[in-house]
């Protein structure tokens, strides 16, 4: 007996010991680079808005500045096909695209955070969304190089890993551009994120380029470029078993968080907390239980295969949202708060962490950028379009009634996740 746990023992230390790899801390910081924009075009404009009187519906609605993460899909392929000339030769491919972008988020950031979403909410919502076009952009570039530069083995740690740095950047563009707004306004706070995607740009420049998988020869041409770039890609996953299935459940797996998270600044608000306490509670607080999830999540993955971690997380991730009919029956209470943020970010972190790690393993290294926007662009489909009806949800009932209903939305993803279980077992097991 005692033989037997000291073995899983040394298992549970050995599967640690993947994320001492340098690799890994490459990833960590291209996850906080790559969290910094998402809460500037959500969850902290949507406290920006509110602040200024917005209605809740007119909110939900900004929530559409988000297409870009679910339309990203349709420019993956120049990212993944063409060179940008002086910067291909000097840095890479991945890492040139890299660079570039991250430049264009930065200007795009300090746009936003000078405009008037008062006076001119067509201006504000135009600067978000090319804000979230220039995030979406980096995204695809840091998946596919992530997804490139590590080993098999050590997808899951990548996973946990982007997620840790993204959760991190969510806090300080949460906490970090609330605290900022408070005492400097809300331009020194966009500047103040937009600086800090410097930390993505040192860590491209400071590790190397991942090797190009061998392609096979291409014919001259605008169809050739598209045959190999665009159509092969595609055809290479729909040949797939049970490929509509997957792309279904990539739809619906986070579809209940998505419904909760659009209109859950707008909840703080009404309920009586103030910037200082969302920004100390929301989120200086829930890094601690993001980063814990997201390692429990890549360690889950270890042990259960990605598709039982699925599961787990799931059904947790789920329960976490009747936290929030809790919180709307007991109102401003800081303690609620803290339990309430502490259960949603514990099974986020793990729920996200499995799922990235599902979604890289579905990738094949010829078309990595282009098939795992694909993938992440149907995830991005609930947390933007199918999300944006959250506004006008929450006007139609009250507090107590939405998070019910955003709880009964994670449903048909967990029921489809049980099912493909039972039709898949092997994959299960992997």
């Amino acid at each position: 007996m005692a033989t037997r746990a000291g073995a899983r023992l040394d298992g549970w230390v050995a599967a640690l010991s993947v994320y001492r790899d340098r690799r890994i801390l490459c990833i960590l910081c291209l996850g906080f680079s790559s969290g910094l924009p998402l809460a500037l075009v959500a969850g902290t404009l949507s406290v920006w808005l509110a602040e200024l009187g917005v209605s809740r519906t007119m909110i939900g609605l900004f929530a559409l500045v988000g297409l870009p993460y679910t339309l990203k899909f349709l420019w993956s392929p120049l990212i993944d096909g063409l060179r940008l000339p002086v910067l291909t030769a000097l840095l890479g491919r991945r890492r040139g695209w890299a660079v570039a972008i991250q430049a264009a988020l930065m200007a795009a950031a300090l746009g936003l955070g000078a405009s008037d979403p008062a006076a001119q909410p067509g201006v504000c919502a135009a600067l978000a969304l090319l804000v979230a076009f220039c995030s979406a952009s980096q995204d695809i570039v840091i998946d596919a190089y992530r997804v490139e530069i590590l080993e098999e083995r050590q997808q899951g740690a990548g996973a946990a890993a982007i997620q840790i740095g993204y959760r991190v950047a969510m806090v300080v563009s949460g906490a970090g551009a609330l605290y900022m707004a408070s005492f400097f306004g809300w331009f020194a706070a966009y500047a103040f994120i937009a600086a800090l995607v410097l930390v993505g740009v040192a860590a491209i420049l400071l590790n190397p380029e991942p090797d190009a998988p061998a392609m096979a020869e291409q014919r001259p041409g605008l169809a050739a470029w598209l045959a190999a770039h665009v159509v092969e890609p595609l055809a290479e996953f729909a040949r797939r078993p049970g490929w509509g299935w997957v792309l279904l459940f990539i739809l619906l797996y986070k579809f209940g968080d998505a419904v909760a998270a659009v209109m859950t600044g707008p909840f703080y608000i009404e309920i009586g907390f103030s910037k200082i306490e969302i920004a100390n509670v929301t989120k200086a607080f829930g890094v601690a239980m993001s980063i814990t999830g997201a390692l429990a999540g890549g360690l889950m993955v270890a042990k259960l295969g990605v598709l039982r971690a699925l599961l787990a997380a799931g059904v947790l991730q789920m329960a976490s949202n009747l936290m929030f009919v809790a919180q709307a029956l007991v109102g401003h209470d800081i303690a609620m708060l803290t339990a309430t943020i502490a259960a949603e970010n514990l099974t986020g972190g793990m729920g996200t962490a499995a799922f990235v790690a599902y979604l890289s393993g579905l990738c094949n290294v010829a078309f990595t950028a282009t098939q795992y926007a694909l993938l992440s662009s149907l995830m991005a489909v609930g947390r933007t379009v199918l999300s944006s009806s959250g506004g006008w949800i929450a006007d139609q009932m009250d507090w107590i009634g939405f998070f019910l209903v955003s709880t009964a939305a994670a449903l048909p993803g967990l029921l489809l996740l049980l099912w493909m279980i039972r039709r898949y077992p092997a994959r299960a097991s992997g």
